[in-house]
């Protein structure tokens, strides 16, 4: 099993930065206002859309380990009434890097091949066999 993990910069999101009077004295904050980053507002929270792109490992950074950027992802119909320069222009969000591959393992056959000439193994599953049984007549 892999694990993934990413930043974020939300500074690359149209947002403030600002220090703001809290009851234990300034607070910084950052300010995103939803319209403006076509945000969404859902029965739970507020949303943004993101969408990964893996990086081709040729042109990937040696001095860091990041696997895929991040971007805002658009509907569909958002998307077609974007230019191809807009498409390109939209900011890297940030970045996600896959620690370890997921590597499947080969399917484990239930069935055991012997030899028809042997009956040592018979022999055994015989008492066996009867051992289980007779546990669960008792």
């Amino acid at each position: 099993m892999s694990r993934i993990s990413g930043k974020i910069n939300l500074l690359n999101l149209h947002a403030i930065r600002k220090i703001m009077p809290g009851q234990l004295g300034p607070v910084e904050c950052l300010v995103i206002p939803i319209e403006k980053n076509s945000l969404f507002i859902g029965k739970t929270g507020v949303y943004l859309d993101l969408i990964a792109f893996e990086v081709d490992p040729s042109k990937r950074n040696a001095e860091n380990k990041d696997t895929h950027l991040i971007k805002q992802s658009f509907s569909k119909e958002v998307r077609e009434k974007m230019t191809e320069d807009q498409l390109k222009s939209l900011p890297i969000l940030g970045n996600l890097q896959v620690w370890g591959e997921s590597q499947e393992s080969a399917p484990v056959s239930s069935t055991v091949v012997q030899n028809e000439t042997d009956d040592l193994p018979f022999i055994l599953t015989i008492p066996i066999a009867l051992g289980i049984i007779s546990q669960f007549i008792i």
